[in-house]
């Protein structure tokens, strides 16, 4: 690939970081017949315009997850509904089950089954607008400010109630998973509350479609050993889902 202007370059960079996630820069110099030098150089450029996050000897995907609440709502709705299905498969009679903000756990509680004998407590008014009057539940909605971009309960109220419960298992919403960087977030104050949900539970379940997978947001939340069970779609590959279950216990594929 000799010969590349630098913006055709830059180009076909995104677009293998945009289908593999991670890219590392020694490959991509062999590969296009330049110097590392020059792919750091439009790693950093790239990392400037927000595509990526640079890390050792490469870069990580930025997640697409920084929308908002209204349009997630509406994207991808038959996919997250089979992860939904599979996910809702473990939760077990009795549980208090800690329910977070994000579009795939409001499927996840339009999926759990009437008479299901669960607490749900869970900082979403959409989860809980989907189990109200519904048989089975006891719902706790946490206070506090609504944050417009999570469509949920943030700030210090929510994280105090969330300080006070022992939750059986938590489906967390998560914007990014990377297994060497683990569980992110793009709101200082919603990763803040979501390591508080990883502390209060005794097991952590993760919903995530195929793009959010080996991507990376601002804000640390908990690393990729903190998942028990993480729920992933069918066009997942062999060796990206080895690089998760290395990393994750239960790696289970949501088939329609």
């Amino acid at each position: 690939m000799d010969g590349l202007l630098p913006e055709e370059r830059e180009r076909l960079i995104l677009e293998r970081l945009r289908a593999q996630g991670r890219v590392l820069a020694s490959e991509l110099a062999a590969e296009f017949q330049t110097s590392e030098h020059t792919v750091r150089r439009h790693l950093r450029e790239l990392a400037e315009q927000g595509y990526c996050k640079r890390v050792y000897g490469g870069a990580l995907l930025i997640s697409p997850s920084g929308k908002s609440s209204e349009l997630r709502m509406s994207e991808a709705v038959d996919r997250k509904a089979r992860l939904a299905g599979a996910a809702a498969s473990i939760v077990r009679p009795k549980q208090i089950v800690l329910l977070d903000t994000g579009s795939t756990n409001v499927a996840i509680a339009a999926a759990l089954p009437d008479n299901a004998d669960l607490t749900v407590v869970t900082n979403s008014p959409e989860v809980c607008a989907r189990l109200l009057n519904r048989p089975g539940f006891d719902i706790i909605l946490i206070g506090g400010r609504i944050a417009q971009s999570a469509a949920g309960s943030t700030g210090a109220t929510a994280l105090l109630q969330i300080q006070q419960i022992k939750a059986d298992l938590c489906f967390l919403g998560a914007c990014a998973f990377d297994p060497d960087e683990g569980l992110a977030a793009f709101d200082v104050e919603e990763a803040e509350l979501k390591r508080a949900m990883v502390k209060a539970s005794s097991q952590v379940a993760i919903a995530m479609t195929s793009e959010k997978l080996m991507t990376t947001a601002p804000f640390s939340v908990a690393p990729a050993s903190a998942v028990d069970y993480l729920f992933v779609e069918a066009d997942v590959t062999a060796e990206r889902r080895a690089l998760l279950e290395a990393v994750c216990d239960n790696v289970m594929v949501a088939r329609s």
